[in-house]
């Protein structure tokens, strides 16, 4: 059989369709709020008076802004953590990586001597199971110690792939806070720099900007970290059961092939020299 060192996993455009549409979401964000702003009052007289009347308490999306390019880069990763939600969601799942029909479809497969049969099975469904069954159905000849150990290295291979799969999450989960507190060190400079060109006469409206910038990022941050790193956990978990499933699958799917004798090339006796004599 044709050797395949990786498994085709299934591509969800679900995923691309809910990052173009949050895109445009955020792209609307940015953009709507810039021409929705009230006009200016003529003079600050006017603009005194009309303030407790036209005050109104800032929109979400208002919050969102004031962000600024932090906030903007907290908000990406915030759209590339659901998408790889989403995709994990939907292929991390136990009849998309581990199909008990195919474990019992190659059971009778083998049970049957039809190892040829069993091998075509696993390539016309491709999965971590496959993957699993058909390096041990390749070690079918060599005995049963070798099938195990190709079981296994299939399985370690499998389960880097997973891994690495998943951990762009943890990756996100480290980044958002970090990038958040960027943002607060930020708005403590803007703070602080406005005290330093006042020389110290500035009032707390002079430093609303800068720590209302460094709270938001902060809480930007936080809220994308939590549940990136919440559901690595879950998927985490999952890649675990399902390994350990795919694993108990394979050894009973291959447990024929326990039979199997090795087949051992029987060197011929040597020659000694008395005998060519």
């Amino acid at each position: 059989m044709p050797a395949r060192r990786g498994v085709a996993w299934r591509r969800t455009p679900l995923g691309t369709a809910v990052v173009a549409g949050s895109l445009c979401a955020l792209i609307a964000t940015y953009v709507v709020p810039a021409h929705a702003q009230p006009p200016a009052a003529d003079t600050p007289a006017a603009a005194d008076a009309d303030a407790p009347a036209d005050a109104a308490p800032e929109s979400f999306f208002e919050i969102l802004n004031a962000g600024g390019i932090v906030g903007f880069l907290i908000i990406l990763l915030s759209l590339a953590a659901l998408a790889r939600i989403i995709d994990h969601l939907l292929t991390i799942r136990e009849s998309v990586l581990v199909p008990r029909q195919l474990a019992d479809r190659v059971r009778q497969l083998v049970d049957k001597g039809q190892i040829e049969q069993a091998a075509q099975q696993c390539q016309r469904t491709p999965c971590l199971l496959s993957h699993v069954l058909a390096a041990g159905i390749s070690e079918s000849s060599t005995g049963w110690p070798e099938v195990q150990k190709a079981v296994e290295d299939a399985l370690a291979e499998q389960s880097a792939r997973l891994l690495r799969k998943i951990e762009w999450l943890s990756v996100i989960g480290n980044i958002a806070p970090m990038l958040g507190l960027l943002g607060t060190v930020i708005g403590m400079v803007l703070a602080f720099r406005e005290v330093a060109f006042t020389q110290g006469a500035a009032r707390a409206a002079d430093l609303a900007e800068g720590i209302y910038l460094a709270l938001v990022t902060t809480v930007q941050g936080l809220v994308v970290a939590i549940p990136s790193l919440g559901a690595f956990a879950v998927f985490r978990n999952r890649v675990d059961y399902l390994l350990a499933e795919a694993t108990s699958m394979a050894q009973h799917a291959l447990a024929p092939l326990k039979g199997v004798r090795q087949h051992k090339v029987v060197q011929p006796p040597p020659v000694s020299r008395e005998g060519l004599a």
